[in-house]
């Protein structure tokens, strides 16, 4: 149960935004009133208010940011992209929810026993979606994409995209010393500071040590997490020289050591994966091998539903290093099928919210089903039209810089956007195992996806410009006076 410490931090984090906002760079405001959120604020603590989204570490750091924006900064930015195909995904991504919506508005029950007309021995039930669920449906969709708006207008620049980077790489060296004292004392942080355990105990323990967690969900998230942070650290350090160049380096190697002693091996493969991509690949490279990652994300589900993925294969290099990983890996798969087959009864729009997407026990109620990959949680929940439009807007950056990147040579892209890419990309990976979609995620995909924008379409861009005007400075640079956001 979160104290009451917890739910003040809630309270308070707008304020700490508007501070931000007034006395750092824009961009950097940005970035650490979705990313300080995340990274600080109470997991599971949330105020849960009727008809609207839960009200959390993602959802209000996310809204307080656009609203510093608009009302604060009075900077408008466009609610869709210039891409025709980024337009269709993000109204999807937000209106697809409303067939969900309809189309699951039948409670289900759970009964000890059936055939007992005129008696019902009922143990269990979840509402259905009713009318009034569908402005809180639309509006966390909304919320979701902020960061990605947000990042896609003002974080698509030279200036944006380096923060981006820099950003992991402070909150990685910042996340490291609380993660260095869990692993030696064992995951305690969150006990001590907001007054509860976040998830299972026992799954922080890992050959013979512990796993941190400080604040965030899960070990996995900050494993993965440090990962980001010593890919940014390593691409940054290409883009300077002499003292700054050995610091960063140095910090490179500092996060892979805590990356290790994080004790996850998919964060660690990552790194050892793409850390020499990232660190002697040209951009080029670098964004072609995030444009196959991202088609292998996508077409997931289509290769898992027509039995093309060779599990076997996989479960047999798992168990040559080391058994304890087949068997979870073994087990992600067993639960993978149970729930394709679940998601195959309402295969287009899914089954919604309320848990309806997982597999329960007919008489108790109670979940026999672990989702744990975000592919088959989305696909579960959303069905293909959620699916398709939450991976697109992921994978659409990755493919239009891909393409805009063909006829041009690494030197003219910037230095920063390639990396950023991997990041993304490695990401999207990670799902298919892990639901490790964060807002920074959403970041780094409208970053990307704005960079590549105004290389294929220049002009939008430059008209876009000519309409924001010129207003108070904040942070070292100017801003515009009006408010109204274009669409």
């Amino acid at each position: 149960m979160p104290n009451a410490l917890a739910f003040l931090m809630l309270i308070i984090w707008p304020l700490a935004c508007v501070v931000m906002f007034r006395k750092l760079p824009f961009e950097r405001a940005i970035i650490w009133s979705i990313l300080g959120g995340y990274l600080i604020l109470p997991p599971r603590a949330n105020f849960d208010l009727p008809l609207v989204p839960s009200m959390d570490k993602v959802s209000i750091p996310s809204l307080c940011a656009a609203l510093c924006c608009v009302y604060l900064i009075k900077r408008k930015f466009r609610l869709l992209p210039v891409s025709p195909v980024g337009k269709i995904l993000t109204v999807l991504f937000v209106l697809g929810v409303i067939p969900t919506v309809l189309t699951n508005g039948d409670p289900m029950l759970f009964r000890a026993l059936e055939n007992t007309w005129p008696i019902s021995f009922t143990t269990g039930y979840l509402p259905g979606l009713s009318l009034r669920d569908l402005f809180s449906v639309i509006a966390n969709q909304l919320i979701v994409l902020l960061p990605f708006l947000l990042a896609r207008q003002f974080l698509s620049t030279e200036t944006g995209l380096r923060e981006v980077l820099l950003a992991l790489v402070v909150g990685g060296l910042a996340y490291s010393i609380p993660s260095l004292i869990e692993i030696r004392l064992s995951p305690q942080i969150n006990i001590w500071v907001y007054g509860f355990f976040q998830h299972s105990f026992e799954q922080m323990m890992r050959e013979g040590g512990f796993r941190p967690i400080v604040f965030l969900p899960h070990g996995l998230w900050l494993a993965f997490f440090l990962m980001t942070a010593v890919l940014a650290a390593a691409a940054l350090s290409r883009t300077v020289e002499g003292p700054q160049r050995m610091r960063l380096l140095i910090a490179t190697g500092y996060l892979m050591v805590v990356l290790y002693l994080c004790k996850s091996l998919a964060s660690q493969l990552y790194a050892l994966a793409f850390l020499p991509l990232v660190l002697f690949g040209s951009a080029k490279a670098m964004i072609r091998v995030a444009v196959v990652c991202a088609l292998i994300a996508v077409v997931y589900p289509t290769l898992r539903n027509t039995g093309k993925v060779p599990l076997d294969k996989i479960l047999e290099q798992a168990e040559a290093i080391d058994p304890a990983r087949k068997q979870s890996l073994e087990f992600r798969f067993h639960n993978e099928e149970i729930l394709l087959d679940r998601a195959d009864e309402k295969p287009w729009f899914g089954w919604g919210g309320w848990g309806r997407n997982l597999l329960r026990d007919p008489q108790t109620g109670q979940i026999i089903s672990i989702p744990d990959g975000r592919w088959i949680i989305v696909f579960g929940s959303f069905g293909w039209v959620g699916y398709i439009a939450e991976m697109g807007l992921l994978a659409l950056p990755l493919f239009l810089l891909g393409l805009q990147a063909r006829g041009r040579r690494s030197r003219d892209l910037s230095p920063y956007v390639a990396p950023i890419a991997i990041i993304l990309a490695v990401t999207m990976i990670d799902m298919l195992l892990n639901a490790t979609l964060i807002p920074y995620t959403w970041i780094c995909a409208g970053a990307v996806l704005g960079y590549a924008e105004r290389l294929r379409f220049p002009q939008a861009w430059e008209a876009g410009s000519r309409g924001l005007g010129r207003g108070p400075v904040v942070g070292g640079r100017s801003v515009p006076r009006r408010r109204r956001t274009i669409l």
